[in-house]
């Protein structure tokens, strides 16, 4: 007869995901079993069926039915039936037979599938042992977040985004020049806060432009897919709130500020971060705000965290720069009066830092620094740095901390980082070369009728409709103005000399590439059309008429090295947001009438990674206004040798004097005399002010270089291309390498489902761990243990049931055959919201026990690389019945090596309790210290800080261990082996 009996509980080995299995029927040929969970059937040979019986014991938990749990303290059969005796969670005393049991119980733990007979492979334990080593590490290493993403390693981008994202809901302003990388700033602290887990959703607004070139770099520098959400894709959800659609969303600004319904569907969800991209266009003054201003106020309110994203903090005055500080903390900035004498304190700050640098030895130095302190701490570094006795050391060290102080102490560095080129260093040179041309008779006449009639210039402005002084300066739009009758007038492109200037620069600086900015839309579409006529050559052309696709085909057809343009032309709106750094030579076909956007388009080339000197190309018309306009730029203000952040000031006080002087040579004289006046002391001001206290903060170098330590650490770790060879052909990923450190990965045909880039039937990618080979080529991916695809195999690992149980055989002349070990492995368990992120202070940890039958701990004595590379796969058949034949020593080892595994308990949960306070409570001294000079310091950051405190105290003192993974070892002889 058959050992089957209905009612009974047996698992496939075959199928184990099918669940719990019930006997239907039984004869003398076949046995039917009911898998509930799954809603299948399957019909087995009664004498060869690869089932395993479900037997708990002593101590186990059994899910009831009825929904309730047995902890199992003995057991009895009533005709062939188990029935479990135990205590439920209120105490109570009850019976459970086997054929109660609910349906639905799952076999994931590594316990419940040793005994129930499912092992796996002896490779899958042992990468799960190694995946546990390297998670723990990677967590608590000080570059997570920012050692994965495809950038280069720049000190004042790296101490930024280390700063903001180690705060408590981060608000702040990223005003680094033009060209420093405030885009990459933003993608690191994003992909830092949703690494750490302090952010799960976050919106990006930027520029309607720009949504494209964030949604590429999103993707290409960090690896990071964001839902781009338009009016068409909102539509497309129906009913359904559209910004739910994704964690990451990134929109225009241009098509949500004029969208009420988007926006209300916008600000009903919840929002980790915010970040908006070029806020200086965001309109406010003190009686009213922009739909846009509005728009983000709104928002900002809503949003945890905040960054803002402006290369031109005051573009248009103090009063733009107090609109985005408010936004940020309007509790704090609320007041533009108090604001504006703030403001004129900071000089006197900036000039106390300077005089550190003196000390010891400068009384006057002395007195300057007195003068900005107020505390006895601080008197007592000062005392130290000024005591000549004190030796060099000491003075390093007391200079160090009162120069932080001031810093941290006075002025808006705490929520605004600006690094200018002079600070951040390493750019390079830029060359203005003036072609002087003569004036074609056409415009000419125009010019002549201006300069010597006023009435005469009024009648242009009426008769072309076009603003003064563009009427002056764009002279090929006002003769397209003046003659719209093109097919009885020449086109403008054939009477101007910057056309055939324009086409011998293209011959003379032979392959190299070359970027066309001119102010007027069909300016830049004409000279396009011109040089295909003139000069047979494809430019692409770029303005704000294209569609966003239509833009990035046009960008792309001019970067493409090989087989790209030569020459690409844009209007002005090609000068704001674009990265056109791997071209050198920049051609201003003409000139803007604002220093901001001089500035714009130059730094659309002169950016951080630039490797070659600016080749700045102006053709002007010889005694043009748009010469004398040149004039003003060079000899007012120097525009074009670097940027100076002044030239906003200047327009603001010259620009209208400027437009009436375009045509009076005399009047122009004095007007560049006076801006070269003002230049001077503008630039004075600003080195001595807020701006002089912001560079001086925006980069702390001695943390920057710490951080970049960690991510070269992680960088060659040499312990990842072992791990990924390890996991790529566990996971069935076909790997084949390229040669140069690159590898090619592709979906085998037995690859698990649903690894990141890597669909069934599709080419894959290439790859590689070198940053500077995966900086070098777009199409490659930068490989680390930040990287989707390992993040993605390890959480699958340490999330599942994968590997957790395994049975080897040893064969060892010292031990005798038939002798069981058992290989259990324990990893700390401390339930935390992901916010509190307390990976950084204990990740999951294991503990390994290694024991043999008689129960002897071997822990020590055996290293685990050492044990592996001598163990032997056996038959899983094999494997099933060894485990059968040795349940209860078996239980007694997994008892026993719990109880060895808890005494270390204690010291991990104290070094980790230890390692968050050291750091945690030193951040919180100095925040309450800070608080007490520094209003930019919130109170609720610095309550959310002992809240966070607090919570990972107990979450950490709460920590309990669980049992991960086990092997089953048995020594073997040669004979038993054969």
């Amino acid at each position: 007869m058959s050992e089957f009996i209905p009612g009974q509980r047996w698992i496939s080995d075959g199928e184990a995901e099918l669940g719990l299995g019930t006997i239907l029927n039984v004869d003398f040929r076949s046995v039917t079993v009911l898998f509930a969970a799954s809603q299948e059937t399957r019909t087995y040979s009664a004498r060869q069926a690869p089932l395993t019986r479900v037997a708990f014991g002593n101590g186990d938990r059994i899910d009831a039915a009825e929904g309730w749990q047995l902890n199992v303290d003995d057991t009895k059969e009533i005709d062939g039936l188990i029935v479990y005796i135990g205590e439920t969670d209120s105490g109570e005393t009850r019976e459970l037979s086997e054929a109660q049991i609910a349906d639905s119980m799952q076999f994931n733990q590594a316990r419940d599938r040793l005994l129930t007979g499912q092992v796996d492979r002896n490779d899958w334990f042992d990468l799960r042992f190694r995946t546990l080593h390297h998670h723990h590490r990677i967590e608590q290493n000080p570059a997570l977040g920012l050692a994965g993403p495809k950038i280069d390693l720049i000190p004042h981008q790296l101490y930024i985004a280390d700063e903001v994202a180690r705060r408590h809901a981060p608000r702040v302003l990223l005003a680094d020049e033009v060209g420093l990388g405030k885009t990459i700033e933003a993608g690191l602290i994003l992909h830092r806060l949703l690494l750490s887990g302090r952010a799960e959703r976050a919106l990006i607004l930027v520029p309607d432009s720009l949504t494209h070139q964030w949604l590429v770099e999103l993707l290409r520098r960090f690896a990071l897919e964001v839902t781009l959400l338009d009016e068409q894709q909102s539509q497309a959800h129906g009913d359904a709130n559209p910004f739910e659609a994704g964690q990451l969303i990134l929109a225009s600004q241009q098509w949500l500020f004029a969208n009420p319904q988007r926006q209300a569907q916008a600000e009903a969800c919840a929002w980790d971060l915010l970040i908006v991209d070029e806020a200086h266009h965001l309109d406010w003054s003190p009686n009213a705000s922009g739909p846009g201003y509005a728009c983000v106020e709104r928002l900002a309110d809503i949003a945890t965290g905040l960054l803002l994203l402006t290369a031109t903090p005051e573009q248009m005055g103090i009063e733009s720069h107090f609109a985005r500080l408010r936004l940020l903390d309007p509790d704090r900035y609320h007041d533009l009066a108090r604001f504006r004498a703030e403001e004129a304190g900071y000089v006197q700050v900036a000039a106390a830092i300077d005089a550190l640098e003196r000390l010891p030895g400068d009384d006057p130095a002395i007195a300057i620094v007195s003068a900005v302190i107020d505390d006895a701490d601080s008197q007592a570094l000062l005392d130290t740095l000024a005591d000549p006795e004190s030796d060099e050391a000491q003075h390093a060290d007391a200079r160090r901390q009162l120069r932080e102080q001031l810093l941290d102490r006075h002025g808006t560095g705490r929520v605004m980082f600006r690094n200018s080129r002079r600070h951040v260093g390493g750019f390079p040179e830029r060359r203005l070369h003036v072609t002087r041309l003569e004036l074609p008779s056409a415009y000419r006449r125009v010019l002549h009728k201006a300069e010597h009639n006023e009435d005469a210039l009024d009648e242009l402005l009426i008769e072309t409709r076009l603003e003064h002084p563009d009427v002056l300066l764009y002279l090929d739009a006002t003769y397209r103005a003046l003659h719209d009758d093109p097919l009885n007038v020449e086109p403008w492109w054939q009477i101007d000399p910057r056309v055939t200037w324009l086409l011998e620069r293209l011959t003379e600086i032979g392959r190299d590439k070359l970027l066309v900015i001119a102010h007027d839309r069909e300016t830049a579409t004409d000279l396009s059309e011109a040089l295909r006529v003139l000069g047979g050559l494809h430019a692409p052309v770029f303005h704000e008429g294209l569609s966003l696709v239509e833009r990035d085909r046009a960008a792309a057809a001019f970067a493409d090295e090989e087989d790209g343009s030569q020459v690409m032309v844009c209007s002005e709106i090609g000068s704001e947001g674009r990265n056109f750094q791997f071209c050198r030579h920049l051609v201003m076909f003409d000139l803007p009438q604002h220093p901001d956007q001089l500035e714009q388009r130059i730094g659309r080339l002169d950016r951080i990674g630039q490797r070659h000197a600016i080749e700045i190309h102006v053709p002007v018309f010889a005694g043009s206004p748009g010469e004398r306009l040149l004039r003003w730029y060079r000899e007012g203000m120097d525009a074009f040798s670097a940027p100076h952040g002044v030239g906003s000031d200047l327009y603001d006080v010259f620009g209208d004097e400027l437009a009436e002087a375009l045509l009076d040579d005399a009047r122009l004289d004095e007007i560049i005399s006076e801006t070269r006046v003002l230049f001077e002391t503008r630039i004075a001001e600003h080195d001595a002010g807020r701006n002089r206290l912001l560079e001086l903060n925006a980069c702390r170098h001695e943390r920057a270089d710490a951080v970049i330590a960690a991510i070269r650490q992680l960088d060659d770790d040499q312990a990842l291309p072992r791990y990924l060879d390890q996991a790529l052909d566990i996971f069935g990923v076909d790997s084949h390498e390229l040669g140069g450190e690159l590898l090619h990965l592709r979906a085998g045909p037995h690859m698990l489902d649903g690894l990141p880039g890597l669909a069934k039937g599709e080419e894959g990618f290439t790859a590689t761990a070198s940053r500077s080979h995966a900086l070098a080529r777009d199409d490659v991916q930068h490989l680390s243990w930040e990287h989707p695809l390992i993040r993605e195999m390890m959480g699958r690992i340490l999330d599942g049931a994968m590997g957790n149980t395994a049975l080897a055989l040893l064969n060892h002349p010292a031990i005798p055959a038939g002798r069981l070990m058992a290989e259990l492995v324990f990893r700390t368990h401390c339930p935390a919201p992901t916010r509190l992120h307390v990976n950084r202070f204990l990740p999951p940890t294991a503990i390994r026990v290694l024991l043999d039958e008689s129960g002897a701990n071997l822990s020590a004595k055996v290293s685990f690389t050492g044990l592996a590379k001598n163990l032997k796969r056996v038959k899983k058949a094999v494997a099933r019945d060894l485990i059968k034949s040795r349940h209860d020593q078996l239980r007694e080892l997994l008892s026993q090596g719990e109880s060895e595994a808890e005494r270390e308990l204690p010291t991990i949960i104290e070094t980790a309790q230890q390692r968050m306070r050291d750091e945690l409570d030193g951040e919180l001294t100095r925040l309450q210290a800070l608080a007490e000079h520094n209003p930019a310091v919130r109170d609720d950051e610095i309550q959310a800080l002992r809240d966070e405190r607090h919570a990972l105290d107990m979450a950490i003192d709460g920590t309990r261990l669980r049992l991960d993974a086990v092997r089953v070892i048995v020594t073997v002889d040669d004979d038993t082996r054969r």
